[in-house]
């Protein structure tokens, strides 16, 4: 089960998140749902149309299943999706 302890390790796809913080400042203050995921992106469907982000320089506040918030820092999550989900 996904939590705060062990978000960087499950699926991101499907989450709403809101950029909390970013390198680029058009980025900051963002927010949408989480609808693909790459080595180095994070694809996010918006009010105004699909953003992608750069996961470095990014950080993200995540709203988990259980409604519960989390602060994930991007760099963090630069790996390929399928290889960051094995990682123990």
């Amino acid at each position: 089960m996904i939590s705060c302890q062990n978000v960087a390790r499950h699926e991101l796809i499907g989450l709403d998140v809101l950029v909390a913080g970013a390198t680029n400042p058009s980025h900051a203050g963002l927010g949408g749902h989480i609808i693909d995921e790459t080595r180095n992106l994070v694809v996010l469907q918006t009010e105004t149309g699909i953003k992608k982000l750069p996961k470095s320089g990014s950080t993200f506040r995540a709203r988990l299943p259980d409604n519960s918030l989390v602060e994930i820092h991007g760099s963090a999550l630069i790996l390929a999706p399928e290889k960051r989900l094995k990682r123990a």
